[in-house]
């Protein structure tokens, strides 16, 4: 395993001491949807140290906020003493795991690799890897690639039944779809369960963890472990998080929320927390922040008496964007959308915050010879027409960069362009367009 960076961040999370055990927090968080024996569960995980794992599928080149869960969960068990094995799939990365509605595109094999490596390198920042639990990274291409697909069907596929794993819910909602379901993804479960089996054997591994819609794929490992080498291992799946609306969480305008900033701008991960609903904030801040159940209780009563100042999300918002971007480039995001509505200096908004806090105003492209105010005002869209642009200057709602403009003969100069490309032109206190130079 290559040497790991320390995330800063880490060194400052810790669990809630409030509770009797790790497993009680986690409930309490709303982590354990389904579990193998809870009670003997929650005896191990209080009593001894023990060696767990949670796969990650390279089927993108980052992980999101589906991931960014177990992520989380996995940190959890690691700061209560357990030892974590981080596995990103190599080989079951090239089949990919049974969606609900259709077979995955399989990527080729030195793509996978890639992501395999960029996934790597995202794990590991929100796992320690320092002290005597320090997080291990294992790839199951390690033990599938030299194992033939005869000796896989004679020693592992002997142990699964045909029966049982179309009762999966996965697998059984797929071969009642018009599509069906491939071998290749039908078997996904039985590599699954191989990986936990090795892990048990390599590391004792007794422990697996994963989303509750992976139930079937968990269980397969932990059956696969008692039928070979008849030892007992665990098993807990988290919830699917919905919204309270009934939408799906981790969306944005149809799009993932990935945890790489080049798919997913600080800025618009920040504004997706910031814009979490009441009804969701203090389930969020229970999921994907280290605050204790006090702290948690009391921006509880903060979102029911005083809503408006909408505290719980911007905590939260500060918390996981720190987690994920670092708490520099969050308090860059924030500096930077403060300037743009009127509150700091836009000049000292970096060209790539600005593009993302930009990104979703209304833009339009001027020439350098069409810089008069009004001709500005009407090519953005905020003004119908050089008389509604002329009313707007006279009555002095018209702004660049912030600067009230003073006369109706206003021109716009070079310095007016941030990083020599865009002006900010807003009219009254909201309306507000982005307005970039040709060329």
């Amino acid at each position: 395993m290559s040497e790991l960076k320390q995330n800063p961040v880490l060194s400052g999370q810790s669990n809630d001491p409030s509770f009797e055990n790790i497993w009680q927090e986690l409930k309490w968080r709303g982590l354990v949807h389904v579990s193998t024996d809870e009670t003997a569960l929650e005896k191990t995980l209080a009593e001894d140290s023990i060696t767990y794992y949670c796969g990650f599928d390279p089927t993108a080149p980052s992980l999101h906020l589906g991931n960014l869960v177990q992520l989380l969960n996995m940190r959890r068990l690691q700061l209560a003493g357990h030892k974590p094995l981080a596995l990103v799939g190599g080989s079951t990365g090239l089949i990919g795991d049974p969606r609900q509605t259709a077979e995955r595109t399989l990527n080729t094999k030195e793509t996978v690799a890639e992501w395999v490596a960029k996934l790597q390198d995202q794990v590991s920042r929100f796992l320690s890897a320092e002290g005597d639990n320090a997080v291990r990274l294992v790839n199951n291409l390690d033990w599938t690639a030299n194992v033939s697909a005869l000796d896989f069907l004679r020693d592992i596929g002997k142990y699964f039944r045909v029966g049982t794993m179309i009762k999966k819910e996965i697998v059984a909602a797929r071969l009642n779809s018009e599509e069906g379901i491939s071998y290749t993804e039908f078997s996904y479960q039985v590599l699954q369960g191989y990986d936990y089996l090795q892990l048990n054997r390599l590391y004792d591994c007794t422990l697996q963890t994963g989303g509750s819609d992976q139930w079937g794929n968990l269980t397969s490992g932990t059956e696969l472990i008692r039928k070979v080498d008849s030892k007992h291992v665990h098993a807990y799946g988290t919830p699917l998080i919905t919204n309270s609306d009934g939408t799906k969480f981790g969306k944005s305008e149809g799009n993932a929320i990935w945890l790489d900033a080049e798919m997913c701008s600080p800025y618009t991960f920040y504004q997706f927390w910031l814009n979490t609903a009441d009804a969701d904030v203090i389930d969020r801040l229970k999921v994907f922040t280290f605050m204790t159940r006090e702290e948690i209780e009391a921006l509880a009563v903060e979102v029911a008496e005083r809503p408006h100042q909408r505290k719980a999300q911007r905590e939260l918002a500060w918390a996981v964007t720190s987690l994920v971007h670092g708490e520099e480039a969050t308090q860059k995001v924030i500096d930077a959308s403060a300037a743009v509505f009127g509150n700091g200096e836009l000049q000292s908004i970096d060209l790539e915050t600005l593009q993302s806090v930009i990104a979703e105003l209304p833009r339009a492209t001027v020439e350098a010879e069409s810089l008069n105010i009004l001709s500005v005002l009407t090519t953005s869209g905020l003004s119908k027409s050089q008389s509604e642009a002329r009313r707007t200057v006279s009555e002095g709602g018209a702004y660049v960069n912030n600067q009230k403009v003073e006369g109706i003969d206003s021109e716009l100069s070079a310095d007016d362009f941030l990083h020599g490309r865009y002006a900010l032109v807003r009219r009254g206190k909201k309306n507000m367009a982005v307005v970039e130079l040709a060329g």
